[in-house]
């Protein structure tokens, strides 16, 4: 009995043994994720399945899948949780320098910006150099000392600078994001009492991304500074080369853009943006693991990017309204008869900033509310609004519209019933 007992331990041994070995598994973040053939097959498991509720499972502490276009977040892992960003700062950082200063110009370096640490161009104090060169050094190489000098140069020093950036990033809607540092280095200090350190949300990152390549003046100069495969120059008698370094602008087609990061604190970054099938997608993602898994960000990013292609389609939202006019109390009415019914007609006026076209999965479905007012008291103005239409996906307000009055109608008072019944009088005779 005994024997047979050990014979069916050791053959379930064998059993569990067997499945670990077949399932290949990587760690990280602390859980075990089964590992997918994503970069052989290039699709995920879910995609594969025709599953849309989500992309999977992720490495990132923190992900967002952006709507290139509307701003919309169409998926989120701890999306607004506040963490270090590393080098994915110097997308702010390179868009700030271009709506600036023009990129021809001459800029030199100071002690400060040549202490800084690698990654690093090399630059020594009292050097000069030429603000575009350093802009491709600083996006493909992710040089710290470059994204110094620029900073100087914008701005005449890093404080000055970081205030810059502080104040962009308000512009752009981001609430949790506070700029210490033009390059991202892991960064502290005290203000009013309070520690604040150098951190975004991927939300936020998110939204920067979007506004470097889809909003500023200069987002096609970005694009093109950002998607360039290397670049090569002379400065202060030196040959340099830049290659960049985001891989991922060869992994999916229609990436075109993209920053990667890393510090001790923050692990692996990125930020990219994907155009393809008239869509454009951006991924954010902070704390994607620590050495030595520097792909499971391009793993991650994928993984979004699919999902957003796969699962989004376009979906005009827009719906007509029948509007009938609303009875005025008191109004002349519209045949001009004293004892007539006045009524004012409508007209839609659609609001700025909608979105009439939007990014929608399946079972998605916008909400339509509209209030108006029943009835009016004379006098009436031409153009008063007297109602509104409210699209809502969810809890977000994604497009309105107002509705106002046609024409104005004028008030039945007595000096008006006097003259109407006098000019029946006279045309009696």
């Amino acid at each position: 009995m005994r024997g047979r007992k050990r014979k069916a331990i050791f053959l379930l041994w064998l059993s569990l043994v067997a499945v670990f070995i077949s399932g290949r598994r990587v760690w990280a973040g602390g859980e075990e994720i089964e590992e997918t053939n994503v970069e052989e097959t290039g699709i995920t498991q879910e995609a594969a399945a025709g599953a849309v509720e989500g992309p999977g499972e992720l490495y990132a502490l923190s992900a967002v899948l952006l709507d290139g276009d509307s701003g919309r977040v169409l998926y989120e892992k701890n999306g607004y949780e506040v963490r270090p960003m590393a080098s994915t700062t110097k997308i702010m950082t390179c868009i700030l320098a271009l709506e600036n200063l023009d990129e021809s110009t001459v800029v030199t370096a100071s002690s400060q910006a040549a202490s800084q640490p690698k990654v690093r161009l090399g630059v020594r104090d009292g050097e000069q150099y030429v603000l575009k060169d350093l802009l491709y050094s600083l996006m493909l190489e992710s040089h710290n000392d470059s994204a110094v000098v620029v900073a100087e140069a914008v701005s005449g020093s890093v404080d000055g600078f970081a205030t810059l950036m502080n104040q962009k990033a308000r512009e752009i809607g981001c609430t949790d994001t506070y700029f210490l540092t033009p390059n991202g280095l892991d960064a502290k200090k005290e203000e009013n009492g309070v520690t604040v350190s150098h951190s975004t949300t991927a939300a936020d990152l998110a939204r920067i991304m979007r506004y470097c390549t889809m909003e500023s003046p200069k987002k096609d100069r970005f694009r093109e500074i950002t998607g360039t495969a290397s670049y090569q120059f002379q400065a202060a008698g030196r040959n340099f080369s830049c290659n960049n370094h985001n891989a991922f602008l060869s992994m999916m087609e229609g990436a075109f853009s993209g920053k990667t990061g890393f510090t001790g604190e923050a692990g692996y970054c990125y930020v990219g943006a994907l155009s393809r099938d008239g869509k454009t997608l951006i991924v954010a993602l902070l704390g994607c693991g620590w050495p030595n898994n520097k792909t499971y960000k391009w793993k991650d990013t994928r993984k979004l990017m699919e999902y957003g292609l796969s699962a989004y389609t376009y979906r005009d939202i827009y719906q007509k309204p029948e509007l009938s006019g609303i009875p005025v109390e008191e109004g002349i009415a519209n045949t001009g008869e004293p004892d007539g019914n006045a009524e004012v007609p409508l007209v839609e006026v659609k609001g700025e900033g909608s979105r009439w076209r939007l990014l929608m999965k399946e079972g998605e479905q916008v909400d339509i509310e509209m209030e108006l007012e029943t009835s009016l008291m004379a006098p009436v103005a031409k153009d008063r609004k007297v109602g509104k239409i409210v699209y809502r996906l969810g809890d977000e307000v994604v497009a309105f519209s107002e509705i106002r009055t046609a024409e104005a109608v004028g008030r039945r008072d007595f000096k008006w019933c006097f003259l109407k019944t006098a000019e029946q009088f006279w045309d009696g005779f």
